[in-house]
């Protein structure tokens, strides 16, 4: 099977992979001072877990996302582009640390970048 036939979550390596890529951004995540403060009350286990979902169901894996609507779960609570871009910014990071293409690199940061709108509260929320 050639890379274009392949999905962007079997390229990157699978399950595996993208549970060391979720631990290792969110060990970045949780360490930012600007952004350490929105998981504080959260559980950091469900967070991964509901993270893993999200990136193989974004990835084109197998998984798939529950029915929480994005735009409602991040509603009301503060998040800035600018919070965003730093998340983006550490997860940029950790991608290139683990040997990923540029190319799928950057198709992965578009796919994430494309629920701007539903973080940042710019797009509407519905229950």
């Amino acid at each position: 099977m050639s890379d274009n036939e392949q999905t962007l979550y079997d390229r990157i390596g699978g399950a595996g992979a993208l549970a060391r890529l979720i631990d290792e951004f969110y060990d970045r995540v949780i360490a930012d001072p600007e952004l350490a403060p929105f998981f504080a009350e959260t559980s950091m286990d469900k967070q991964r877990r509901m993270q893993r979902e999200f990136f193989a169901a974004a990835l084109d894996g197998p998984q798939t996302m529950s029915d929480i609507d994005l735009a409602y779960a991040h509603h009301g609570r503060g998040i800035t582009p600018d919070h965003f871009n730093r998340f983006v910014q550490h997860l940029l990071e950790t991608l290139k640390g683990m040997q990923i293409s540029e190319h799928d690199v950057d198709e992965i940061v578009r796919r994430i970048s494309t629920y701007v709108d539903d973080i940042t509260g710019d797009a509407p929320a519905t229950a």
